[in-house]
């Protein structure tokens, strides 16, 4: 699998640990390895221009996610043996916001930042919380994965 992740901000972070939460979660998800995926951290006037243009909203929020396929929840992507890797799209992170999300919730900077990942990631995947019962399926996978790193939510 191969996370290819940008920082794009004054305030550069340590790339190791969010790389290792995307991996984690990719492998918990079943994805081939023949997998890439991008992850960019940004600005908030950076995040508030995507949030603009593809969302329709105002000002910066915390993650967006741009899959490049439609996948079902549960349902890794098929790679071919003979193909280039399945590029699963494009999560952008703003780590201000983040910050503030994480201040607001009493939680630490870094989890905040690993469930931005996890959940930009499940997102590509396909799962999404507009349902209550999807919601919490999705809020489940991303307890399970963060798990694995200490992380827990409520």
């Amino acid at each position: 699998m191969i996370v290819h992740l940008s920082d794009e901000q004054d305030d550069p972070l340590q790339p190791a640990f969010l790389t290792d939460v995307a991996l984690a979660t990719l492998a918990f998800e079943g994805v081939p390895d023949a997998t890439e995926v991008a992850i960019t951290v940004v600005d908030e006037t950076r995040m508030a221009e995507l949030n603009g243009a593809h969302m329709g909203k105002d000002g910066a929020t915390d993650v967006l996610s741009f899959p490049l396929e439609d996948l079902a929840p549960g349902v890794p992507p098929v790679h071919r043996t003979d193909g280039p890797p399945v590029a699963l799209g494009d999560i952008f992170i703003c780590p201000a916001v983040v910050a503030r999300n994480a201040e607001r919730d009493r939680v630490p900077f870094e989890h905040e930042m690993a469930l931005m990942v996890v959940h930009g990631l499940l997102h590509l995947l396909g799962y999404d919380h507009v349902v209550d019962a999807e919601a919490e399926h999705m809020e489940q996978r991303e307890r399970d994965v963060l798990a694995g790193f200490g992380v827990e939510r409520p």
